[in-house]
């Protein structure tokens, strides 16, 4: 008599969902039911904790859920390219029974097979600051273009060189990881150069570390002294290459740019030591995102394909053709 209340029972709650239209996705934590007014949970996944750049993006999607009345847990990799630091994230998050996941992917690919667990159980998964590859592998993206934002950089520099032959030293960031390939391609096109161009001295990979960017550009300077632009993957490992340059004495000799437009790039243009910084709105990507998953577990809508947050050329030093802005306006709209 038991097994057969418990089987009319089961068929009478599949019955009910069908005729109510309602999807059901089950979590490793529980149930969960999407786009039916429920309340949001935001994750995110940042590649660090302590990266200045990633403690506003959490900040700004924390102080968003607040407002919104959504429940916000915040995780992290241990350091720059821990893919399987991410991937324990994910799967801590989906046991949470999540809504939404937000995750800045150390690379295009080493998160794929847990982002696809999540989405299989219903939970909506944007990409911040850094797309996946393929990027249907993610409902949407984010973020700066980085490639736009290497090539804004790469222009600025060849527009400064006022048609001098370009020497070019590099220090790029994690090798490998998709920010870095697309800052090192855009730069390469907005400079006018290649991989293989003679003008391109050398590149070292210092993983967005100044310490490391400071090593690396001694290291690049005691081959390539006749240097005269260096292309800096984020702020941080520009002032790590500027420190070396400004021990040799070469400082009035090179031009340099960076890309990220927090508070202390801003002042380092304001100061002369870069000529250029990109700005890019972390800010702008959390409350979009955060906005995308309360949405989400609200009416079911899912936000879709890459939705570009912008990026500024902020410099004192303005260029004919090259569209930018001033260190004060930069210290009005920076990060950090």
């Amino acid at each position: 008599m038991g097994l057969r209340v418990s089987r009319t029972l089961a068929v009478t709650v599949v019955a009910v969902l069908a005729l109510s239209g309602c999807t059901t996705q089950r979590y490793w934590g529980g149930t969960s039911t999407a786009g039916h007014g429920g309340p949001a949970k935001i994750g995110l996944v940042t590649k660090t904790e302590t990266n200045p750049y990633f403690v506003v993006l959490r900040q700004a999607a924390k102080a968003e859920a607040a407002s919104k009345g959504a429940s916000f847990v915040a995780l992290a990799g241990k350091f720059d390219g821990d893919n399987d630091g991410q991937v324990t994230a994910i799967e801590n998050l989906i046991q949470q029974g999540v809504t939404t996941i937000l995750i800045t992917p150390n690379t295009a690919s080493g998160v794929l097979g847990a982002i696809a667990q999540a989405r299989a159980r219903g939970i909506l998964v944007i990409a911040l600051d850094t797309a996946t590859e393929p990027a249907s592998a993610v409902d949407a993206t984010y973020a700066t273009d980085n490639q736009a934002a290497g090539r804004q950089q790469g222009a600025y520099l060849k527009a400064a060189l006022k048609g001098a032959q370009p020497h070019v030293l590099m220090i790029d960031g994690t090798a490998g990881a998709t920010v870095d390939t697309q800052r090192h391609n855009g730069f390469l096109q907005g400079i006018g150069l290649t991989n293989s161009s003679p003008a391109i001295l050398g590149h070292q990979s210092a993983n967005g570390d100044q310490n490391k960017a400071q090593q690396a550009m001694e290291n690049l300077l005691q081959r390539n002294p006749n240097v005269n632009v260096v292309y800096s993957m984020n702020e941080p490992s520009g002032r790590g290459a500027y420190a070396a340059i400004k021990s040799r004495g070469l400082a009035s000799n090179i031009t340099m740019g960076s890309i990220d437009g927090g508070c202390e790039g801003v002042r380092d243009v304001a100061a002369g030591q870069f000529a250029v910084t990109v700005m890019q709105f972390p800010r702008k990507m959390a409350i979009e995102g955060v906005d995308a998953g309360v949405a989400y577990a609200a009416t079911g809508a899912k936000p879709s394909g890459f939705h570009n947050t912008g990026s500024a050329v902020i410099t004192d030093r303005p260029l004919a053709g090259i569209e930018s802005q001033n260190t004060t306006w930069g210290l009005k709209n920076c990060w950090g």
